[in-house]
């Protein structure tokens, strides 16, 4: 499949690209990455050469096996959750609920967990890796509300709840030299057992189940459209490997190289929501 690379485009320039992908392609299998929530304030993980800004986020095998890990990742969190609670949907998610409302959504798939594509109102969204807003148990697999743990940690760690750091992605804070191992993690109401982010962490496995309807809807799509994903990970990457073995058409509206740039019918490099604010309004 050939690949067009468009540089240095205006956002004008860009968006007539792209409406003239949608308009060839009217039923599209949408993937989202943190390059959309950026300007909702939520920072992402890689820049635009696609490596980390930070240090990689918390493992899945260290957070259920080390203490210590859970006490700095939930301390982080008590500063980074509120950021990313508050976040307001930005022009880029209210653009694709008017993609939505013309019929041209076969299913929209993010690989966030900040549910801002719901609060713009989206209605037929996957969330791949889970949501960020609701905390579950991994022993009797029961849910609260991440309003709720956060509160309660906040009482059991008040030296910590005073503390103040610079937002990092999904909920987290670049919060450090701190006595972390001091920090009380509650345990489960019901069963007492460890409580985590009802969220695929790195390490883990996104629920079969969850890829195979994402799979079933990008099968009865007319072309893949990914906007603000590096897809560097093999979650989010697998859908376009998937549309390029059934030659479906692939564009990518993202800042910066993806994993996906050598398979792609149409790269659009550019900054995401002064595009699709120049886009047609469907």
């Amino acid at each position: 499949m050939a690949t067009t690379q468009e540089t240095r485009l205006t956002p004008q320039e860009t968006a007539e690209r792209l409406d003239h992908f949608i308009a060839q392609h009217p039923r599209l299998f949408i993937l989202t990455g943190a390059g959309i929530s950026t300007d909702s304030g939520i920072p992402d993980y890689r820049d635009k050469h696609s490596q980390w800004k930070r240090q990689p986020p918390v493992q899945h095998h260290d957070f259920i096996n080390k203490i210590y890990t859970r006490q700095r990742f939930w301390a982080r969190s008590l500063i980074g959750w509120p950021i990313m609670r508050d976040a307001i949907a930005n022009t880029a998610h209210h653009w694709l609920v008017s993609l939505e409302s013309a019929g041209h959504v076969q299913s929209l798939v993010t690989q966030n967990v900040d549910g801002l594509h719901q609060q713009a109102g989206l209605e037929n969204v996957i969330d791949l890796h889970g949501r960020s807003d609701r905390v579950i148990c991994m022993q009797c697999q029961k849910t609260l509300s991440r309003d709720k743990a956060h509160l309660w940690m906040a009482e059991l760690n008040p030296s910590f709840a005073a503390l103040t750091a610079t937002a990092a992605p999904d909920g987290d804070a670049d919060l450090e030299n701190v006595p972390f191992e001091d920090f009380v993690i509650p345990d489960c109401p019901s069963c007492g057992g460890l409580l985590k982010p009802d969220v695929v962490f790195y390490g883990d496995n996104v629920p079969k189940e969850r890829v195979e309807t994402a799979l079933n809807h990008l099968a009865q799509s007319d072309a893949l459209l990914v906007i603000g994903s590096s897809l560097m990970v093999y979650s989010g990457f697998r859908f376009c490997k998937r549309a390029h073995e059934a030659k479906k058409p692939i564009a990518l509206l993202n800042q910066g190289i993806t994993r996906a740039d050598s398979i792609a019918t149409l790269k659009l490099d550019s900054v995401i929501s002064p595009v699709l604010e120049a886009c047609r309004a469907f």
